[in-house]
């Protein structure tokens, strides 16, 4: 707590001091505190009290996440299970911002439900209504039933004995208790069945609401086995490789196994790894490597560490201290029952104990995580004290003098922003330029909107930098950066467009004015288009689509050209059009015939005149039709050359 203590300056106990709170964090690190181990890790490798140092940070969280490993390996066959608690208060309000606003709930990271989609109904109403299919016979319903209370949820604990109610409900309507079909089952039954059959069989597998009992289960994976159920065929390969109740039989484990990896079912996909790891040839670690990347994309915690060991050691991959923390930071921070207080946290937030729940979101924040380090800043946060969505809805939250501290929001918002919240950043833009909790520093919350703006995610960074630039505050004064910044932040999010039309009207009625007064300020100017460099191959390309659409256009569809003979009055153009044709051809023909006209008086002189010399006994005159002795002396451009 100490380290607590010298970190937060929590209580005015003692004065703020990273340098001290990260030796009494090393001093609980080195005697195999957990917590300490993470924090420790976490100042090392965010540089806070000292020097980024990646191996120090390493160091720290490796032996963490051995210790969740091996936690997680002491369970029931198939590891721990445990719910997840780690949440964003500010996830209620929509974000930090609120709904729309905040980059987290809007754009590109908006939850776009289906219509007629029950995602946004409350859990309860969700039950009530797969309870109410399940009774009419739904067998769907009632497998979704089994697999939210075998699962549990925030604000649903699990209930292993009511989810395998609901999956020996699934089971029946396909299989008689003797495991024999039932007459005439419902199209499409035995895949459901299959898949709750895969859930018995691991409740007994492992003792979940059941006496352990591998017989039963392996009867249980046999039935989901017939209908290719991939977390069956994981058991029974479980069963066999470690000999749970018969023989071992590693050749049939393993099919099992692959059988059950093809379906992309990640427990499997981390077995097929472990086995070709063992192996150890070169091509059969590149292959448990790549299990590993597969089963990582589920965020199984197994693989995880798998991958940040051969990162670490270099083994099949190469040694890269960066990305193996990131995955052990990742394994330490899954482990939550065992290495942090969120459960408390939570559920002393949801009894309305904000200072408790303060404190214990608070140890959290200290150990690195991201999203406890937004709950600490944003319960601190002076805007969303006083008008949050709760509070409008009838449920103020009280103003603790805990919660009295805008400079550790600060230190928070920082913290959270470093882990690439994008709103956090923003938040922190707006604590420098406001001066919350710090000096006034315009230049500082340019940086913050600017960088939070590369992430093309926030619309009200980009608005708010479009602002400064069209106030002239912390950025020069331009109009058309303003209205680019603008137009930008629209495209991120189009919940943006009444704030954004109305800031729009007013820029241009402005930069209107500074052009007609010829102002200092550079006003709005039409984007110039580029002219694009193009081939022979593209011009010729274009040319023919442009000559397509050309003769596919309306004035050269049937319909119209009748229309226009009908004398509609619309048909003007198309005359004016075909007598300028006609008159074309006429000059044309004309031209043909005068050069042909002369052509033939040329050869009837021409012949005349060897009539004459041949009278006169003279050799005939070379014909001006034909190459003669001064041909070469013709131009490429057909005259002659003098």
């Amino acid at each position: 707590m100490l380290g607590v203590y010298y970190s937060t300056g929590i209580g005015n106990v003692v004065e703020r001091d990273q340098a001290k709170a990260l030796l009494y964090y090393t001093f609980a690190a080195i005697r195999g505190n957990a917590r300490a181990e993470m924090a420790t890790a976490f100042r090392h490798h965010a540089g806070i009290g000292t020097t980024k140092n990646c191996e120090a940070a390493v160091k720290y969280y490796k032996r963490v996440a051995d210790k969740a490993i091996a936690w997680y390996r002491a369970g029931p066959p198939g590891g721990r299970s445990w719910i997840h608690q780690s949440w964003r208060i500010s996830d209620d309000d929509g974000g930090i911002y609120g709904e729309g606003a905040s980059a987290s709930s809007s754009g590109m990271n908006a939850f776009k439900a289906s219509p007629g989609s029950d995602a946004n109904a409350a859990i309860d109403d969700v039950i009530e209504y797969l309870d109410l299919m399940s009774q009419k016979g739904d067998s769907k319903a009632s497998y979704n039933l089994g697999r939210i209370y075998y699962d549990g949820q925030r604000g649903l604990e699990r209930d292993v004995d009511l989810a395998r109610k609901y999956f020996v409900l699934v089971a029946l309507r396909y299989w008689k208790k003797d495991g024999r079909l039932n007459e005439n089952p419902k199209p499409g039954i035995e895949k459901i069945a299959s898949k709750a059959a895969g859930y018995l069989g691991r409740m007994y597998l492992r003792g979940d609401g059941v006496p352990q009992n591998f017989e039963r289960a392996k009867v249980w994976f046999e039935r989901g086995i017939t209908q290719h159920d991939a977390q069956s065929q994981h058991g029974l390969g479980l069963m066999m490789l470690h000999g749970y109740g018969q023989k071992e039989n590693v050749k049939r484990a393993m099919e099992l196994f692959k059988s059950s990896a093809d379906q992309d079912y990640a427990p499997a996909l981390v077995q097929m790894g472990q086995l070709y790891l063992d192996q150890g040839g070169q091509e059969d670690v590149r292959i448990a490597n790549n299990y590993f990347e597969l089963a990582g994309r589920h965020g199984n915690i197994e693989a995880h560490y798998y991958i940040a060991e051969m990162i670490h050691h270099g083994v099949g991959r190469e040694k890269h201290c960066p990305a193996s923390l990131t995955y052990y930071k990742s394994v330490a921070e899954k482990a939550e029952p065992l290495v942090s207080s969120w459960g408390d946290a939570n559920d002393a937030y949801e009894a309305s104990d904000y200072e408790l729940a303060f404190l214990e979101y608070l140890l959290a924040a200290e150990q690195g995580y991201e999203k406890a380090q937004t709950n600490v800043a944003y319960m601190i946060d002076s805007v969303q004290n006083g008008v949050s969505i709760s509070s409008l809805l009838g449920q103020p939250r009280e103003k603790s003098s805990l919660l009295k501290n805008p400079s550790l929001a600060l230190v928070y918002w920082t913290r959270s922003s470093r882990q690439s919240n994008v709103d956090a950043l923003v938040k922190m833009g707006d604590y420098y330029y406001h001066g919350i909790g710090t000096e006034e520093d315009i230049t500082k919350a340019v940086q913050c909107y600017t960088g939070a703006s590369d992430y093309s995610q926030s619309a009200q960074a980009l608005f708010n930098l479009g602002w400064m630039h069209e106030n002239g505050i912390g950025l020069v004064q331009d109009f058309h950066l303003a209205k680019r910044y603008y137009d930008h932040a629209l495209e991120v999010n189009d919940e943006a467009y009444l704030p954004v039309t109305l800031s729009l009207l007013k820029l241009r009625l402005r930069s209107a004015w500074n052009t007609l007064t010829h102002g200092p300020i550079h006003s709005i100017q039409d984007e110039p288009k580029p002219k694009k460099d193009r081939s022979f191959s593209e011009w010729i390309a274009n040319f023919l689509r442009e000559d397509n659409q050309y003769y596919e256009e309306e004035h050269y569809t049937g319909g119209d050209l009748y229309d226009g003979a009908l004398g509609d009055g619309q048909g003007t153009d198309d005359d004016d059009g075909v007598l300028e044709s006609v008159l074309i051809i006429g000059v044309t023909f004309s031209l043909v015939f005068l050069l042909w006209w002369r052509q033939r008086l040329q050869q009837a002189h021409q012949q005349a005149e060897d009539a004459r010399r041949r009278e006169q006994g003279l050799p005939p005159n070379p014909r001006l039709d034909g190459p003669g002795p001064d041909f070469a002396g013709w131009g490429a451009a057909g005259g002659v050359v003098l």
